[in-house]
């Protein structure tokens, strides 16, 4: 099966490149701008307009920064310890100044920045970071699932060579067909992991499981699928076995577990 051919960009106008994958992820923040206050009754939440705002904003800004810097560091530190302005800015110096757009973003570095960026606004706010976390996840896999529609129409982060007959013969990926494992990803961790959480939501009271189900979760859906997705070029397998998509979703996976051990031990 031939991949089907279709344009990451929407609009052209000279310089201006308006691509797919930039407006699913504004459909994700218009999607949580809209429906996070509605999921918020869940936890008895109630935030002023003036905070909701800022909320969202902290959000915004965790995941761009901490999806940048979760990239540079896990990824391809090397590369950007030589070239430590193109963490910042979207050009590459490399073969004279040209428009790049940026090289990459990590879901764990973007998590960790959201969680960081979540703790200091309900600090600064007085507020139960869990009521908030809780509400927020099941949003944070629909955007989790749009983006990763986004790396397909973007014929990146394709899987593994496969004899499956849904396997797709990718434009960049070789000449053997391979496994879609963008397609895998936005139904586990986004249609699948939504389902969850939201069930989880409406049906516990107990502050902190929904967002430690989400941590969890993900963890696992993300291991499992690591096996059939092609790993970074340069980055290759630990051990001869593991990616490092695998090394930092078991750390999610152990980190969950202890943690709603710990809660409902708490709780007893």
């Amino acid at each position: 099966m031939n991949y089907p051919n279709i344009s990451p960009t929407i609009l052209k106008l000279g310089s201006l490149e308006i691509r797919w994958y930039g407006v699913l992820y504004i459909i994700a923040f218009i999607i949580c701008f809209i429906f996070l206050k509605k999921l918020f009754k869940y936890r008895e939440t109630n935030l002023s307009k003036e905070r909701y705002d800022n909320l969202l904003s902290n959000i915004m800004l965790g995941v761009i920064i901490g999806g940048r810097l979760g990239y540079v560091v896990f990824y391809n530190f090397g590369y950007y310890f030589h070239h430590p302005l193109e963490i910042i800015l979207p050009f590459s110096f490399t073969n004279g100044f040209t428009f790049t757009g940026f090289q990459g973003m990590s879901f764990h570095g973007g998590a960790l920045g959201v969680i960081i960026a979540g703790l200091i606004f309900c600090k600064k706010n007085k507020l139960n970071f869990y009521q908030l976390a809780d509400a927020t996840a099941p949003l944070v896999a629909i955007g989790l699932g749009l983006g990763r529609i986004g790396n397909f129409i973007n014929c990146e982060l394709w899987g593994r060579i496969t004899t499956k007959p849904w396997g797709m013969i990718f434009p960049n990926g070789g000449d053997f067909p391979r496994h879609p494992s963008q397609l895998y990803e936005a139904l586990l961790e986004g249609l699948l992991l939504f389902f969850i959480l939201f069930f989880i939501l409406k049906n516990t009271r107990k502050n902190g499981v929904v967002f430690w189900s989400f941590i969890g979760f993900y963890g696992i859906f993300r291991f499992l699928i690591e096996f059939v997705r092609e790993p970074d070029e340069h980055l290759g397998f630990f051990l001869k076995t593991f990616t490092m998509g695998q090394i930092l979703s078991s750390f999610m996976i152990v980190s969950a577990i202890m943690a709603l051990n710990l809660l409902f031990k708490n709780e007893k």
